[in-house]
Protein backbone atom coordinates (compact mmCIF):
# COMPACT_ATOMS: atom_id res chain seq x y z
CA UNK A 1 0.00 0.00 0.00
CA UNK A 2 1.37 3.42 -0.81
CA UNK A 3 1.84 6.05 1.60
CA UNK A 4 -0.66 8.38 0.28
CA UNK A 5 -2.90 5.72 0.12
CA UNK A 6 -2.21 4.79 3.38
CA UNK A 7 -2.13 8.00 5.05
CA UNK A 8 -5.55 8.28 3.26
CA UNK A 9 -7.15 5.63 4.58
CA UNK A 10 -6.19 6.55 8.43
CA UNK A 11 -7.55 10.40 8.03
CA UNK A 12 -10.70 8.84 6.10
CA UNK A 13 -11.44 5.09 7.77
CA UNK A 14 -14.01 2.98 6.42
CA UNK A 15 -15.24 2.57 10.14
CA UNK A 16 -15.78 5.16 12.63
CA UNK A 17 -12.75 4.77 14.91
CA UNK A 18 -11.98 6.35 18.74
CA UNK A 19 -8.99 8.96 17.46
CA UNK A 20 -8.56 12.18 19.75
CA UNK A 21 -9.20 15.15 17.84
CA UNK A 22 -5.36 15.61 17.96
CA UNK A 23 -4.58 12.40 16.57
CA UNK A 24 -6.68 13.42 13.82
CA UNK A 25 -5.38 16.93 13.24
CA UNK A 26 -1.70 14.86 12.77
CA UNK A 27 -3.30 12.65 10.59
CA UNK A 28 -4.80 15.32 8.41
CA UNK A 29 -1.11 17.30 8.21
CA UNK A 30 0.43 14.20 7.30
CA UNK A 31 -2.07 13.40 4.37
CA UNK A 32 -1.87 16.67 3.09
CA UNK A 33 2.12 16.85 2.82
CA UNK A 34 1.82 13.15 1.52
CA UNK A 35 -0.69 14.21 -0.97
CA UNK A 36 1.20 17.46 -1.56
CA UNK A 37 4.08 15.82 -2.86
CA UNK A 38 2.87 12.31 -4.27
CA UNK A 39 3.18 11.59 -8.41
CA UNK A 40 0.44 11.60 -10.52
CA UNK A 41 -0.01 7.53 -10.15
CA UNK A 42 0.19 7.08 -6.64
CA UNK A 43 -2.55 10.33 -6.58
CA UNK A 44 -4.76 8.38 -8.87
CA UNK A 45 -4.63 4.78 -7.19
CA UNK A 46 -6.39 7.01 -4.03
CA UNK A 47 -8.98 8.50 -5.84
CA UNK A 48 -9.79 5.06 -7.71
CA UNK A 49 -9.74 3.23 -4.43
CA UNK A 50 -12.15 5.90 -3.22
CA UNK A 51 -14.37 5.57 -6.20
CA UNK A 52 -14.44 1.88 -4.81
CA UNK A 53 -15.30 2.49 -1.62
CA UNK A 54 -18.16 5.08 -2.08
CA UNK A 55 -16.55 8.20 -2.61
CA UNK A 56 -15.90 8.79 1.49
CA UNK A 57 -13.02 11.56 0.79
CA UNK A 58 -14.85 15.20 1.10
CA UNK A 59 -14.80 17.68 -2.12
CA UNK A 60 -12.05 19.60 -0.85
CA UNK A 61 -10.09 16.41 -0.67
CA UNK A 62 -11.14 15.44 -4.39
CA UNK A 63 -10.48 18.82 -5.85
CA UNK A 64 -7.34 19.42 -5.03
CA UNK A 65 -6.29 15.53 -5.45
CA UNK A 66 -7.04 16.24 -9.29
CA UNK A 67 -5.72 19.58 -9.59
CA UNK A 68 -1.98 18.48 -8.15
CA UNK A 69 -2.48 15.20 -10.76
CA UNK A 70 -3.94 17.50 -13.41
CA UNK A 71 -0.46 19.71 -12.93
CA UNK A 72 1.45 16.91 -13.14
CA UNK A 73 0.58 15.73 -16.39
CA UNK A 74 -1.22 19.15 -18.09
CA UNK A 75 -1.35 17.06 -21.66
CA UNK A 76 -2.99 13.57 -20.40
CA UNK A 77 -7.03 13.59 -21.79
CA UNK A 78 -7.54 10.58 -20.33
CA UNK A 79 -6.36 12.16 -16.72
CA UNK A 80 -8.57 15.58 -17.83
CA UNK A 81 -11.40 13.93 -18.51
CA UNK A 82 -11.70 11.92 -15.26
CA UNK A 83 -10.92 15.21 -13.43
CA UNK A 84 -13.67 17.10 -15.48
CA UNK A 85 -15.97 14.10 -14.47
CA UNK A 86 -15.77 14.45 -11.36
CA UNK A 87 -16.00 18.31 -11.19
CA UNK A 88 -19.63 17.58 -12.53
CA UNK A 89 -20.33 15.32 -9.90
CA UNK A 90 -20.15 17.97 -7.38
CA UNK A 91 -21.42 20.93 -9.41
CA UNK A 92 -22.25 23.28 -10.66
CA UNK A 93 -20.11 25.80 -9.23
CA UNK A 94 -17.08 24.11 -11.17
CA UNK A 95 -18.76 23.24 -14.68
CA UNK A 96 -17.23 25.82 -16.56
CA UNK A 97 -13.59 24.76 -15.01
CA UNK A 98 -15.06 21.06 -16.40
CA UNK A 99 -15.95 22.03 -19.64
CA UNK A 100 -12.57 23.92 -20.42
CA UNK A 101 -11.01 20.78 -19.18
CA UNK A 102 -13.60 18.60 -21.34
CA UNK A 103 -12.11 20.63 -24.58
CA UNK A 104 -8.45 20.85 -23.29
CA UNK A 105 -8.82 17.42 -23.50
CA UNK A 106 -10.84 17.10 -27.05
CA UNK A 107 -7.81 19.30 -28.78
CA UNK A 108 -5.54 17.06 -27.47
CA UNK A 109 -7.19 13.79 -28.30
CA UNK A 110 -9.40 15.13 -30.88
CA UNK A 111 -10.83 11.80 -31.55
CA UNK A 112 -10.52 9.80 -28.43
CA UNK A 113 -8.55 7.53 -29.00
CA UNK A 114 -6.34 7.26 -26.21
CA UNK A 115 -6.31 4.49 -23.65
CA UNK A 116 -9.17 4.39 -21.49
CA UNK A 117 -8.80 3.75 -18.03
CA UNK A 118 -11.08 1.49 -15.50
CA UNK A 119 -12.68 5.05 -13.84
CA UNK A 120 -13.58 6.72 -17.40
CA UNK A 121 -16.75 8.55 -16.67
CA UNK A 122 -19.12 5.93 -17.03
CA UNK A 123 -17.74 4.17 -14.13
CA UNK A 124 -17.44 7.10 -12.05
CA UNK A 125 -20.41 6.59 -10.31
CA UNK A 126 -22.50 3.28 -9.00
CA UNK A 127 -25.32 2.86 -10.92
CA UNK A 128 -27.13 2.98 -7.65
CA UNK A 129 -25.81 6.38 -6.25
CA UNK A 130 -28.12 9.62 -6.93
CA UNK A 131 -25.77 11.82 -9.05
CA UNK A 132 -26.38 14.51 -11.99
CA UNK A 133 -25.93 13.48 -15.57
CA UNK A 134 -22.62 13.82 -16.91
CA UNK A 135 -22.57 14.92 -20.26
CA UNK A 136 -21.00 12.02 -22.81
CA UNK A 137 -17.67 12.47 -24.04
CA UNK A 138 -16.34 11.42 -27.86
CA UNK A 139 -14.96 8.31 -27.52
CA UNK A 140 -14.64 6.01 -31.10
Amino acid sequence: MSKLLEAANRLYPEAPDERSDSQKMSDEYRFIETLTFADADEILVMLHDDFEKGYRFPVWVRNLAYRLACLQRPDDPDLLREAAADLLLFGPDWDDIAQAMTAKADRIDPEGKTKKTPSTVETLVPPSTEHRPVPETKTE
